[in-house]
């Protein structure tokens, strides 16, 4: 939901309740600066966003802890 920053102020009670379910976005001169939401975190939800972004290139965990310990 994308709403005006005078809105937001106008129905501020409105918007936290709404803020419990859905994602508010506030706007100043038609630009978003704000996004307000809940503080539960869909950790199911995030993994699922991320997946497919990083290619399959056969890095393994193990190459990743070799490569870390070589650092040190």
């Amino acid at each position: 939901m994308i709403i005006t920053a005078t809105e937001f102020k106008t129905n501020m009670g409105k918007y936290l309740q709404l803020a419990k379910t859905h994602d508010i976005i506030i706007t100043k001169n038609n630009k978003p600066i704000v996004k307000l939401t809940n503080l539960r975190e869909d950790k199911l939800e995030l993994l699922e966003g991320l997946v497919g972004l990083i290619e399959d290139d056969g890095y393994t965990l193990d190459d990743a802890k070799k490569d870390r310990l070589s650092r040190q």
